[in-house]
């Protein structure tokens, strides 16, 4: 079985996962909290394990200690709805802005798996145009 862990974090939207990428301090946890406050579930806070299933990616938290827990900087760490494992649809780059109106639809391979890539839309809706995404899908 092909298995990594990343510094990233991931919720998911009933059956479909959003890995949020990025370095330290970009707002990984801010991200995932908003998504969270917008119905989603906490997969896991800042370090996610992946593994591929039948050809598609898996997360999952690495630490089961962990488990629907995530830090909210200067507040502390929060409980959270949360779920063991999701597959993951969806990644967002949160190091490269977005300098498209209309982007086109990008890709990033992980584990073999081809993944559909956003990247971080510098606007006010991101968190709950990206609830629709893994709601809805994307039309163009």
């Amino acid at each position: 079985m092909t298995e990594d862990i990343l510094h990233a974090s991931c919720v998911a939207v009933g059956d479909r996962g959003l890995l949020i990428l990025g370095p330290a301090g970009v707002g990984k946890s801010a991200l995932s909290i908003r998504l969270i406050a917008l119905g989603a579930a906490l997969v896991s806070d800042d370090r996610t394990r992946l593994v591929v299933e039948a050809g598609r990616l898996v997360a999952s938290c690495p630490n089961p200690a962990l488990q629907g827990l995530v830090e909210a900087r200067g507040i502390g760490i929060l409980r959270a709805p949360s779920q063991d494992r999701t597959t993951v649809t969806l990644a967002i780059d949160l190091a490269e802005s977005e300098p498209e109106r209309l982007p086109p639809q990008r890709t990033v391979t992980i584990l073999g798996v081809s993944l559909s890539l956003v990247l971080h839309p510098r606007n006010d809706h991101f968190p709950e145009a990206l609830m629709l995404y893994l709601r809805h899908g994307r039309q163009a």
